[in-house]
């Protein structure tokens, strides 16, 4: 009766350590996307900032 009741202990150890590596994936995965997201902010006010440089050197040059 020992070993029947060991191996459903160990079964219940081995689900318990699986949904923490679980939420542990699940919350690096959400700050991944967070950062994932702050990048594409970075980059979209990067590209607007080249263009209205773009469009003032163009200015620029069409004045001289």
């Amino acid at each position: 009766m020992f070993w029947p009741m060991f191996a459903v202990a160990m079964g219940f150890l081995g689900l318990a350590v699986l949904a923490v590596f679980a939420v542990r994936v699940f919350l690096e995965a959400r700050r991944l996307g967070q950062q994932v997201v702050d990048s594409a902010r970075r980059i979209n006010r990067a590209a607007e900032e080249l263009e209205r440089a773009a469009a003032s050197a163009g200015r620029a040059v069409g004045t001289l």
